[in-house]
């Protein structure tokens, strides 16, 4: 039996065979890369039980934005900033 995925996609979740190549935060809706620094400290707070239930992954850049999630701003450092600059001040 393969292994499967759930992967958030703007239509909501959907199993794929293929893991996804970001990871995101339902709660900030940010999204980033999967060995993010960030991530991995939030992870390991309290063993990460109030993250890992909130965590979520895409299966490209696209779709994260497509989902209304931003990116990280400590793994995404340029796309964060491209992001940052289209917000009203």
């Amino acid at each position: 039996m393969k292994k499967m995925y759930t992967l958030l996609t703007p239509q909501g979740p959907v199993s794929s065979e293929t893991p996804g190549e970001l990871g995101g935060h339902k709660g900030g809706k940010i999204y980033g890369r999967l060995d993010c620094a960030a991530a991995r400290r939030a992870l390991n707070h309290n063993g990460g039980l109030t993250y890992k239930k909130n965590r979520v992954f895409f299966k490209d850049e696209a779709t994260a934005i497509a989902c209304g999630f931003r990116p990280c701003g400590t793994c995404m450092k340029v796309e964060y900033a491209a992001w940052k600059a289209k917000q009203p001040s």
